[in-house]
């Protein structure tokens, strides 16, 4: 059964289109970059702890404009990602040559992929993953990055869970700017189906800058996950042991214990 919830409002004065938010690299970068610095701090202290040697690559499924893929490679680390749009791997690669770095990112997708040599930490932490709409899909990419990532290695894998025992959160908005670019942002459910496990919500950009304003529309549409779901669908990749769990706070010295009412999680695992 649906359960849905109401639309932001319409109104707007400035155009308003249709169009896939990842076709706007430039425009996601920014809405989505605010925690770089937190979560590139996250993914080095989950390397000091949970590795048994210190990391040298790092691998990034839907790593989109590569906006920490670019970070981890001024801190001196061998990086690539994958991602399924070619406007974002193109953003990627092209700020990572502007730098002086390889341009490692390439299209694929997430659910059937293979990589040329092993990584010691992958991430992939903004819910990326429940794009993956079927179980095959997301089954297959727990196996394809068991093969990226080297036995001992770990993968960091964010998760925006379906809670079984409070009221899931239904809207979003946040704010960010860089220079005289200003993008607020809003995101709310569409429709929930626990039956169907799809859930999808609606988003807009509104995009401000000296010479015009812009909303940009879209939806997503995810897979959901109940922590239960969760934990069967790790098990049955038999690639991966969770060996600590936290928030979307990223403190590495404050785990978290997962229950039925939890949302926002990271699972650390560890490939076997």
């Amino acid at each position: 059964m649906n359960q849905n919830s109401s639309h932001p409002p319409t109104a707007c004065a400035w155009p308003v289109v249709d169009e896939s938010i990842y076709d706007h690299p430039k425009f996601y970068d920014l809405v989505f970059g605010a925690d770089c610095a937190a979560e590139i701090k996250f993914i080095l202290a989950c390397g000091e702890a949970y590795l048994t040697r210190a990391p040298r690559r790092m691998f990034e499924p839907a790593c989109g404009t590569g906006r920490l893929l670019f970070w981890l490679a001024k801190r001196g680390f061998d990086v690539a990602g994958l991602d399924l749009n070619p406007n974002a791997v193109d953003f990627c690669n092209a700020r990572l040559k502007r730098k002086g770095f390889p341009e490692t990112a390439f299209v694929a997708d997430m659910a059937d992929f293979k990589v040329r040599r092993k990584y010691d930490i992958a991430f992939n932490t903004i819910n990326s993953f429940r794009h993956l709409g079927t179980e095959k899909a997301a089954r297959g990419h727990l196996q394809s990055m068991g093969e990226a990532v080297r036995k001992g290695g770990i993968y960091l894998l964010g998760v925006h869970l379906t809670p079984t025992t409070v009221p899931p959160s239904e809207t979003e908005s946040w704010s960010a700017r860089r220079g005289h670019l200003s993008i607020n942002t809003h995101m709310w459910t569409n429709s929930r189906d626990a039956k169907s496990r799809v859930e999808r919500f609606g988003i807009y950009f509104d995009v401000h800058r000296p010479s015009q304003s812009l909303r940009i529309v879209d939806e997503l549409v995810l897979r959901s996950y109940t922590p239960a779901q969760m934990n069967r669908l790790i098990r049955s990749s038999e690639c991966w042991d969770v060996v600590a769990t936290y928030d979307f706070a990223y403190e590495i010295d404050e785990p978290i214990t997962v229950d039925a009412s939890t949302e926002d999680v990271v699972y650390v695992m560890r490939r076997r």
